[in-house]
Order: structure tokens, then C-alpha cells, then sequence
């Protein structure tokens, strides 16, 4: 691991009402950074940011919504003067077997989760490039590098952060610009909340002893989760002071894990099949 440079940042942070985003967001101005927070709605935003209006602007935005995000960058900038870290932190969950999901839903997800953080990214990037400095941080989670039942949809968005992510690491790193995905497993937030959570209210019976099971887990575990958002944010806000972040970054020893495990499996397919694969190459 390299050194951490220890100047003072400024953060654009997507969901900041709650969650990674406020704790983040929290953390930074702790540390003497000074943060653009936006959410849909921002009603007690600054006193739950600790009542520092001095570092802190809260500004309402929503993230399907480039209007409105324009506007806050552009807010954000006249207040600050730059912005070195962007936090697409908006998201929520989708649970529910693949064929149980609806279109509506599924629509939904993919519009805040992938095309959401499109929207913010787009409009944060041209500051980042002029400077030739700063970061991204895109919250994915460990359902993008292993999707399991019921949380399919769910993860195919995340799949597609991990995609944006890795593109967006090799394309902004000539011009100073870091990218990281985050991969948090299972944390003691607010996540499994209806608030956060929507679970498709049709369930098939067939899919009971998989996406049902599934469906009992987030019930038995919301606000029991393994992970500590404490400590993650801190890390979070560690990755933006960092000379050399890494693409990304698992966190949680049940993460960990799980990547094990299906990096595992990848690789003793490819193994088992790899004739296969090969004898598809022209012969001559």
C-alpha cells in the first residue's frame, strides 16, 4: 500500500439522507473536508451533518434527473470552487426471483442504481477533468461480483456499476482521476429497510426453498447484519485521501468469502471446459 495524502477534499455525495452517504459524508467533514451532500430531500440534512454550514451544503437532487443534478453541481462549485471526490452512493435494493420481478421494477432499480449514477458521473466528471484530479467512489456491492437467488435484478445492476466502474478506471486514470467500486456484503444499515428495500409482492410457490429463502433472510437479519458502517465509512473516506486506490475494494469478512468462492468456482470451469472454448479459433 502507497502513502495517504492528507489535504482537505471536497465531496459530491449522491444519497447522503442516510446510510453509507451520510456516515461518509459525516466522517469527511470530521476530518475537516468540506462536502456537497444531495438526497431527494434534504429537510434536517445539515443538522443531521453535525449543523456545519460552514463545509456542508445540502441540495436536493434526484438522480434520474439531470436538471436537477446540473443545478447542484453547479451550486456546489460557486460554494466550494471544486469538487475532488464523487460518492454515487443512491441506490436501492430489489428483492424477488427473476421471474417473479416486474417490468415496472425492474425498470425502476436500473434507472436510480445504473442510469442514475450515469447521470451524476457525466456531470461531475468535467470539473474532475479540468483539474486532472480527483475520485470516484461507486458503491456496488458483493452482489455484483456474485448474484445469488432473489436478488437477481438486484445484481444485475450492480454488474453493470462493476462494468462503468472498470471502464471508467482505465479511461480517467491518464487524466488524474482514481476510480473505485466499493463491494460492501451485508452491514448494519438501513438496507433491508422497506425504505430501501422493495420486495416484489408476488412470490411462486417453486421458487419457496431459493428467492423465498432469500426473502426470510432479509426479515431475520435487517439491522442484525455482520458488517459495521462505522467502519466502513471511515475506510470509504480513506480511499478518497489515498495515492493508489485499489479498482476495487470488498468489505466485510462474509464478502470476502463469497468472492472466494465463486472466483473459485469461475476458475474450475473455465478449467473443466477450456478445450471447449479453445476449439471455437479458425484452424488455418
Amino acid at each position: 500500500m502507497t502513502t495517504t495524502t492528507q489535504t482537505t477534499h471536497t465531496w459530491f455525495i449522491t444519497g447522503a439522507s442516510r446510510g453509507f452517504g451520510l456516515l461518509v459524508a459525516q466522517e469527511a467533514l470530521r476530518r475537516g473536508d468540506q462536502v456537497i451532500a444531495t438526497a431527494r430531500k434534504t429537510d434536517g440534512l445539515i443538522e443531521r451533518l453535525g449543523g456545519n454550514s460552514q463545509n456542508a451544503l445540502a441540495v436536493a437532487v434526484d438522480v434520474i434527473d439531470p436538471n436537477s443534478i446540473a443545478a447542484a453541481v453547479a451550486e456546489g462549485l460557486s460554494r466550494f470552487g471544486r469538487i475532488d471526490v464523487l460518492m454515487n452512493n443512491a441506490g436501492h435494493g430489489l428483492l424477488g426471483a427473476v421471474e417473479e420481478v416486474s417490468d415496472t421494477a425492474a425498470r425502476a432499480v436500473f434507472d436510480v442504481n445504473v442510469f442514475g449514477l450515469l447521470n451524476v458521473t457525466r456531470a461531475v466528471l468535467p470539473t474532475m477533468r479540468e483539474q486532472r484530479s480527483g475520485t470516484v467512489l461507486n458503491l456496488s456491492s458483493v452482489a455484483g461480483q456474485s448474484a445469488s437467488p432473489g436478488w437477481g435484478v438486484y445484481a444485475a445492476t450492480k454488474h453493470a456499476v462493476e462494468a462503468i466502474n472498470a471502464a471508467l478506471h482505465a479511461e480517467l486514470a491518464p487524466l488524474g482521476i482514481r476510480v473505485t467500486a466499493i463491494e460492501p456484503g451485508p452491514f448494519r444499515t438501513d438496507f433491508l429497510d422497506s425504505s430501501s428495500l422493495l420486495t416484489e409482492g408476488s412470490a411462486i410457490t417453486d421458487y419457496a426453498p431459493t428467492a423465498g429463502n432469500a426473502r426470510r433472510w432479509a426479515q431475520d437479519t435487517n439491522h442484525a447484519q455482520l458488517g459495521d458502517p462505522a467502519k466502513a465509512a471511515a475506510i470509504m473516506v480513506d480511499l478518497a485521501h489515498h495515492d493508489d486506490p485499489p479498482l476495487r475494494l470488498p468489505l466485510g469478512s462474509d464478502c470476502v468469502a463469497r468472492i472466494e468462492d465463486a472466483l473459485t468456482e469461475q476458475h474450475k470451469e473455465l478449467d473443466e471446459w477450456k478445450l471447449v472454448s479453445l476449439s471455437t479459433d479458425h484452424s488455418g
